[in-house]
């Protein structure tokens, strides 16, 4: 009996070792580092499953370029066939997704989506409609930096790398970096850019069994005869990695935070937005460490916030609580640069935050213009007019209870104990009483 299982157990051991499965990650975001831990942990997870294949659903903007080579890096290097699949219909592998795609052993696309753009941030030529006599003037200031010029040719000379180590079209790689072209996938499949077009992934595992592909110099002969395919989900922690490297939910978070601590400073003790603020606080910070941001949006968005305070601490007439606003739409629209990131914020939310504190801040203006409007309640000339009861009888010199105090008092006329009387005058600690008529 137990050489029986051990005879199954073998067997069942040499026919998982046999299996052809094929693990499936999707990437439909921006390049951050949390697309870089997800394929780290597609490939740890690959190595565990016995896996023959890596399959990567694609579609990106682009992102980081740290990002990207430290991705290329892990592909290169990988002991399995990364099999790189723009998808589904209307996707896009833009600036850093080129150099994805150009990276994997085996490419392909969907119909109706393109690659290209991958020209570095800022680096995009400029056409010049301007008179002639202004050109020479034009090409002096235009002319690039000598970094520039080095993290261009660098680019070049690495997307080249690639396309010799994958046998695919140099010179359309170098346009894509230097013009910053796209292609979609008929020009791609023509211009030799990509392997393979295909409606869907079961089409596209019939198209390239029997592949030979080179991985690390060895040749491996992709089977996708029969084969699992076995989604891989990101972690929690990637997942949330994921959502906060998003600049929309980092903003969210930022602004949550300062709201919250708006609030629990101007209403000392309520705890809950203070709560809220510091841990919205932590999540935003975190988030900008690993996302590339401008400084001086930032401090438009923390002067906006400064000035919105001050506002509420001393008489601005409003005057620093709309600049504040003014402050920090504008620091919103500066704080992530688009072409960097491959997504940058959304324009509503920017407007749509700006709006709700335009209108907190209006509230808050209209608020303290009635209060200042309002007769103060304290101080003695508030007491004219008011009734007091008499305590004490001297002559025409009395001692009298007004609001639960004591004060002395004179009058032309007489009074009796407890008389009521009304407080006619109030000179320093004395008052002048008269008669309720």
């Amino acid at each position: 009996m137990r050489r029986l299982l051990l005879l199954l157990s073998i067997l069942l051991f040499s026919l998982n070792l046999s299996a052809n499965n094929i693990l499936h990650i999707r990437i439909h975001n921006a390049i951050s580092p949390a697309t870089a831990m997800y394929l780290n942990d597609a490939f740890t997870e690959a190595k565990k499953s016995n896996v023959k294949l890596l399959l990567i659903e694609l579609d990106t903007p682009g992102g980081l370029v740290t990002i990207t080579r430290e991705m290329v890096q892990k592909i290169l290097n990988s002991e399995i066939p990364v099999l790189m699949y723009v998808s589904p219909k209307g996707s896009r592998a833009a600036s850093a997704g080129t150099f994805l795609m150009y990276a994997s052993h085996i490419n392909a696309m969907s119909p109706g989506t393109n690659i290209g753009a991958a020209t570095p941030v800022n680096l995009m030529p400029q056409t010049n409609n301007k008179p002639k006599e202004n050109q020479k003037e034009d090409k002096l200031k235009n002319t690039k930096s000598a970094m520039e010029k080095k993290v261009i040719n660098d680019t070049v000379a690495y997307i080249k790398s690639l396309a010799q180590l994958r046998k695919r079209n140099v010179l359309w790689a170098i346009e894509a970096v230097k013009e910053g072209k796209s292609l979609s996938e008929n020009e791609a499949l023509e211009k030799n850019v990509i392997d393979y077009i295909a409606n869907d992934i079961p089409t596209l595992l019939k198209k390239i069994d029997g592949k030979k592909v080179d991985v690390n110099g060895n040749e491996v002969v992709i089977d996708t005869n029969t084969y699992t395919l076995i989604p891989f989900v990101a972690s929690w922690k990637t997942n949330f990695l994921q959502h906060i490297s998003n600049p929309n939910i980092a903003y969210i978070f930022l602004l949550l935070a300062m709201y919250g601590i708006l609030f629990e400073m101007m209403n000392p003790g309520s705890i809950f937005p203070g709560v809220i603020g510091a841990v919205a606080a932590l999540i935003s910070l975190y988030a900008l460490n690993i996302l590339p941001f401008n400084y001086v949006g930032l401090l438009l968005i923390a002067l906006g916030i400064g000035l919105m305070l001050a506002e509420i601490s001393v008489a601005g007439f409003g005057i620093l609580g709309i600049g504040g606003v003014i402050a920090f739409a504008f620091g919103s629209i500066l704080l992530f640069d688009e072409e960097t990131l491959g997504v940058g914020l959304s324009l509503p939310l920017v407007i749509a935050f700006s709006l709700v504190s335009l209108g907190f801040f209006s509230y808050l203006l209209s608020f303290l213009i009635q209060v200042r409007k309002e007769k103060s309640v304290i101080g003695v000339n508030n007491l004219k007019g008011l009734k007091a009861r008499v305590i004490t009888v001297d002559d025409k010199n009395y001692k009298i209870e007004c609001n639960a105090e004591t004060w002395n008092a004179h009058s032309d006329e007489k009074f009796n104990l407890n008389d009521e009387v009304i407080v006619e005058e109030v000179n320093g600690l004395n008052m002048k009483i008269r008669s309720i008529k």
